[in-house]
C-alpha cells in the first residue's frame, strides 16, 4: 500500500513535468492538494525524482527526449560563452528530466562575480539580479534572463549562481544511491549531447 509520503511524491512529479515547478514549491502543493496535514513527511528528492521519471517514461516519451536535447543544446551554447567561469549545468536539464518548461540551472565558479555581471552586459542581454541558497546552504547571487530555444520555438529561462572559485573542488563529488555526479562542465553535456544523438 502507497504510504502518504510516496502518494505526495506522485502528485508532486505531475506538477513538475505539468506544470513545470521546482521540487519544494511541487512538494508543497501537493501536499495541500492531498488535504495531508502540515506534519506529513514530505518525500526527499531522490524519491521526487525518481517519480518524475515514471511519470516521464508513462506520459511523455514521445516528446520529453527531444525537449531535454534541445534544452542541452541551449545550455550548451551559454556555457560555451561563458567558458571562463567555469560554468557547470546541474537541476533537470543535467539529471534528464527536463521537460520545455523546464529552466536551465548553471553554476558559475569565478574570483569575482561581478565580472559575470558584465559578461552579460557584453552580451547585450538584461537579467535580474537576486540572492539564493547555493548548493552549500549558503547565499549566493544569481543572475535570470529569458533566451530563445530556436528548437522549441519559446523563451528559456536561464539562471547563473555565481559561487566562489574555491567551491569548485567540492562541487563535483558524486551524491545519492546511484553515485551521479550533481553538476556538469562543458566537457560532460557535449558528451550527454553526442550520447542522445548516437
Amino acid at each position: 500500500m502507497e504510504t502518504l509520503t510516496q502518494e505526495i511524491a506522485a502528485a508532486a512529479a505531475r506538477l513538475v513535468v505539468e506544470e513545470g515547478l521546482e521540487y519544494g514549491p511541487a512538494k508543497r502543493r501537493a501536499q495541500k492538494i492531498l488535504g495531508a496535514s502540515a506534519r506529513t513527511a514530505l518525500p526527499d528528492n531522490e524519491m521526487l525524482e525518481s517519480e518524475v521519471r515514471a511519470y516521464l517514461a508513462l506520459f511523455c516519451g514521445d516528446t520529453q527526449p527531444a525537449e531535454l536535447a534541445a534544452l542541452r543544446q541551449l545550455a550548451l551554447l551559454w556555457m560555451e560563452r561563458l567558458a571562463e567561469f567555469r560554468p557547470h549545468l546541474t537541476g533537470a536539464v543535467w539529471n534528464g528530466t527536463a521537460t520545455r518548461l523546464s529552466d536551465i540551472h548553471l553554476q558559475l565558479f569565478c574570483d569575482d562575480s561581478k565580472s559575470t555581471e558584465i559578461a552579460l552586459i557584453d552580451h547585450r542581454i538584461a537579467y535580474e539580479a537576486r540572492t539564493v541558497r547555493g548548493f552549500r546552504g549558503e547565499a549566493v547571487e544569481a543572475l535570470s534572463f529569458s533566451s530563445n530555444c530556436p528548437e522549441l520555438g519559446e523563451m528559456i529561462g536561464i539562471h547563473l549562481m555565481i559561487h566562489d572559485h574555491n567551491d569548485l573542488r567540492g562541487a563535483l563529488l558524486p551524491r545519492g544511491a546511484d553515485a551521479r555526479a550533481p553538476r556538469g562542465d562543458i566537457k560532460a553535456v557535449r558528451k550527454l549531447l553526442e550520447a542522445s544523438n548516437a
